[in-house]
């Protein structure tokens, strides 16, 4: 336990260091952000945009890369999740979000990308990519060479970690629309949601819990991922999505002064998507069921509005129909005679109170 505890405090007073080092960096962020950026992730198609190409710093969301590599080098063969890595001192000393990883440790790859997703360690990301390419400066130049090829026209990575350059260094720099181009593409993998959807891990054999940075897990339904990142000039951004009804949207959000609303503007744009993407046919949709109705809905003929709503606490799953014009015709049958019904009896209702010996005023 005490040399747990004298690790700790070697591994503060590095990071200390390594901050009063940093290079100064323009802060870039704005009410309620820099850039956004809404995509449908099945078509490409660009559902809202505002300064989606101007220049801002990913911060940790670039992580995202760091997983897509290694990722890749996986589904490749030359690397698997079971390979057992090496903590560097390079890695030891990281500051910022980690998992305190210690030169005397090795993990398997695979927890190692849950605390690079889960806990956003930075430690886990020098591990991961000196044990990849032999040196984050190596690693670096496989993230450039990714982004090269996906069209990521305008980023470009100088660190594994997107913490502030230090001296001598320089910002990792990215657009909205770029990390929209990367999320569609990671979206095609479902083993990114192991990590990215992942709430709370323990690391350490239980010693150490990780807790995801993205509350929207959490808050917003079908959200599954992806990343946040913060350092203070860069702001707050995201790179969120969810699915439901068979669709999937993605939302960048870069350069938010504050977290919450980061997180709100993020919530309302994937809620924007999702109105404006129907539902595919035999996939289920959100229909609202208001706390107070204690009526039963049909629920294929709710479905057959098309109708699309985020699915939250006083709503409901319902399935999208193909046809129904049976269906239709049977539910205006029933309503025209529980309306008929009602008439009949407010009209003799009515009836009585007139003949009666008292009337009503």
């Amino acid at each position: 336990m005490k040399q747990f505890i004298i690790s700790l405090f070697v591994v503060f007073l590095a990071g200390q260091m390594a901050w009063a080092g940093r290079a100064p960096v323009k802060n870039i962020g704005k009410d309620p952000y820099a850039s956004a950026i809404l995509l449908n992730a099945d078509t490409g198609e660009v559902l809202f945009a505002e300064n989606a190409d101007a220049h801002v710093y990913p911060a940790s969301v670039l992580k995202l890369m760091v997983l897509f590599v290694v990722l890749e080098r996986v589904q490749q063969g030359t690397l698997q999740l079971s390979d057992m890595v090496k903590i560097t001192k390079e890695a030891f000393k990281m500051g910022g979000s980690q998992v305190y990883l210690d030169p005397k440790e090795q993990f398997p790859v695979e927890e190692l990308l849950y605390a690079l997703m889960v806990q956003s360690a930075n430690d886990a990301a020098v591990a991961l990519a000196t044990h990849v390419s032999g040196s984050k400066e190596s690693f670096v130049a496989l993230m450039n060479q990714k982004a090269k090829e996906l069209g990521m026209k305008n980023t470009h990575f100088y660190s594994v970690h997107g913490l502030p350059p230090a001296e001598g260094q320089k910002v990792d720099i990215t657009t909205a629309r770029d990390f929209g181009i990367l999320c569609r593409e990671m979206a095609r993998h479902p083993e990114v949601f192991e990590y990215t959807g992942t709430r709370v891990r323990d690391f350490r054999g239980g010693k150490f819990i990780m807790r995801t940075h993205n509350h929207l897990l959490e808050s917003v339904d079908g959200c599954d991922g992806f990343k946040t990142g913060y350092f203070t000039a860069a702001g707050f951004s995201i790179a969120a999505t969810a699915k439901r009804g068979g669709r999937r949207i993605i939302a960048i959000v870069m350069g938010s002064k504050d977290r919450k609303v980061r997180d709100a503007q993020t919530t309302q744009l994937l809620a924007k998507g999702f109105a404006m993407v129907p539902a595919k046919p035999g996939q289920a949709i959100a229909v609202i069921q208001p706390e107070t109705s204690e009526k039963k809905v049909d629920e294929v003929a709710l479905a057959e509005t098309k109708a699309v709503t985020p699915i939250g606490q006083n709503e409901k799953e319902v399935v999208l129909a193909d046809g129904g014009g049976w269906k239709n015709f049977l539910m205006g049958v029933v309503v025209g005679f529980v309306l008929c019904a009602l008439l009949i009896f407010f009209m003799a209702r009515r009836k009585s109170r007139r003949s009666g010996k008292y009337r009503y005023r």
